[in-house]
């Protein structure tokens, strides 16, 4: 094995042991949100439920050795809004709860439920759960989804349905849209590039990249709903064109 092998095996190991080891000290603190939560407003619960997230996503990020670059954060508007971004890579979640201030949930596979102290986390972020194997649980997540948007809270969804690995932007699942429109929130695109350096292309193992974050104007309801049928497509252009920026 090599020098540079050697480092990325070392790199890998001490990025999953943090990633498994901030568990025990999310639990605890989870524990005292939770306690806290009667006495506080909904967004300032959130804020301080995503600041947990936040730190351990940044912690992870910092020990990839990888570079974030990040613009266009004063797109961010109050309110709920509907965040829509192209899925690179599996760090393309630690890399945006470090980078985006606004507090999200997003839409994650049921599977994750099998992981420790994690889903409870995701529960109080206002996660929604998938079985890509079930119609009725996807129906489901569309409903509850537009329901915590309703309720005042922001919502990540990856319309590509699985990780491009690099490969390209994929095209566009639809049924975002209808989420945005039944809503009635903005949906604010989000470019992100160079997550799958970090890990898909090293065959798993755990190299530093220059990862770059672009946060795009918000497309309004009104313009969602100007467009029609090609709303979907006027989003992913927004990506696309962002994404081809990238030197």
């Amino acid at each position: 094995m090599s020098v540079q092998e050697d480092k990325q095996v070392i790199k890998s190991a001490r990025t999953f042991s943090y990633l498994f080891g901030y568990l025990p000290v999310a639990a605890t603190n989870l524990a005292k949100f939770k306690k806290r939560k009667a006495g506080m407003s909904q967004q300032d619960y959130s804020r301080l439920i995503h600041s947990e997230p936040q730190k351990w996503a940044s912690g992870i990020m910092k020990r990839t050795g990888s570079q974030v670059e990040v613009s266009g954060l004063e797109h961010l508007p109050e309110g709920p809004v509907l965040f829509v971004s192209n899925h690179e890579g599996n760090f393309d979640i630690p890399v945006l709860l470090s980078s985006i201030p606004k507090p999200f949930g997003f839409i994650s596979k049921e599977e994750v439920k099998k992981f420790p102290i994690i889903p409870s986390y995701m529960e109080e972020m206002n996660c929604v759960f998938l079985d890509r194997t079930d119609r009725r649980s996807a129906f489901k997540s569309v409903t509850d989804t537009i329901e915590k948007l309703r309720e005042g809270h922001s919502i990540l969804i990856f319309p590509e349905g699985t990780r491009s690995k690099g490969q390209g932007l994929k095209e566009f699942k639809a049924g975002f849209m209808r989420i945005a429109k039944d809503a009635a929130v903005p949906v604010v695109p989000i470019a992100i590039e160079g997550t799958s350096r970090i890990m898909e292309d090293n065959n798993n193992q755990i190299r530093p990249a220059r990862v770059t974050v672009q946060v795009l104007e918000p497309v309004t309801p009104e313009q969602l709903e100007s467009a029609g049928v090609k709303a979907a497509q006027v989003v992913r252009d927004r990506i696309e064109q962002a994404l081809d920026t990238i030197q």
